[in-house]
């Protein structure tokens, strides 16, 4: 597994670097017209959809949360509130997810957001020996193993994805 070299590249493989741990960062060619951003990863890199996952913005009972599941799957909102420790959750809307993340829209990483948030990643990343998340910029993901995911972003893990 490599790290990005010299400081240079996105806050989330700044911070993965900085936190040495191994990682290794795979490029693609993003389709800005894709209906999920997530999906059309997965099939570009040949990754089975239940080890890339994304990262969506909810706000639980007014505070955003950062829920992370798998792109086979979509985010139950009512388990995210309770992982969370709330009562009542809806996405955010996507500007103030690109506002506090500093990240666009189907590139928002789990890692090296602007604002540490709240964060839980659902219980399937606990059978998986590696996991990809965005790296912070639509056409690159990043492969970590869940520990490291986990640790870095301070998560909770919960059953949070359904479908």
């Amino acid at each position: 597994m490599s790290r990005a070299k010299g400081g240079k590249g996105t806050p989330a493989t700044v911070a993965a670097t900085k936190a040495k741990i191994d990682f290794t960062l795979h490029a693609y060619e993003a389709d800005p017209d894709a209906e999920s951003y997530g999906q059309a990863a997965a099939d570009a890199l040949g990754v089975p959809h239940d080890r890339l996952f994304k990262t969506l913005l909810a706000e639980v009972d007014g505070n955003l949360t950062v829920g992370v599941v798998p792109v086979s799957s979509s985010l139950d909102l009512k388990a995210l509130a309770a992982a969370a420790g709330g009562k009542k959750a809806r996405m955010a809307d996507p500007r103030d997810a690109e506002r506090a993340t500093g990240y666009v829209v189907g590139g928002i990483s789990p890692l090296g957001q602007r604002r540490r948030l709240p964060a839980v990643i659902d219980a399937s990343v606990s059978a998986l020996p590696t996991v990809y998340v965005s790296a912070g910029r639509r056409g690159l993901q990043i492969e970590l193993v869940p520990a490291d995911l986990v640790r870095l972003t301070g998560a909770l893990v919960a059953a949070i994805a359904r479908g």
